[in-house]
């Protein structure tokens, strides 16, 4: 095996770590919304931005999907809470997109 061969295979390796699921949500929000209610809120805007989304929901949560072409597909998730939702963002961020907040971040902090 070459260098430049040893070279891409340690750089898939590396970046298939960054294109796995976080654990751990990248921001944790809380709306007196409900998540039905957040999520009508959250989608126009992402719409707007010609994002692709997917929806799914369950009894007492909502979860859009923003596909990407380029890094691991985005997680906004919105659950029920005693007071309205609790809402977790779930990001890999590029490095020129760490200066600010990401469209879905300022789509989920306008409809709090």
């Amino acid at each position: 095996m070459n260098t430049y061969t040893r070279l891409a295979i340690a750089a898939s390796l590396l970046l298939s770590g960054c294109a796995s699921t976080p654990n751990d949500p990248t921001l944790t929000l809380q709306t007196k919304k409900a998540p039905a209610d957040y999520a009508q809120c959250v989608l126009p805007k992402l719409q707007e931005d010609s994002l692709q989304t997917t929806v799914s929901e369950t009894q007492r949560s909502y979860r859009i999907v923003v596909s990407s072409k380029v890094a691991a597909n985005e997680v906004l998730e919105a659950h029920k809470a005693s007071n309205g939702g609790k809402v977790f963002l779930y990001e890999r961020t590029l490095l020129a997109s760490t200066f600010g907040p990401s469209r879905l971040e300022r789509a989920a902090q306008e409809c709090l």
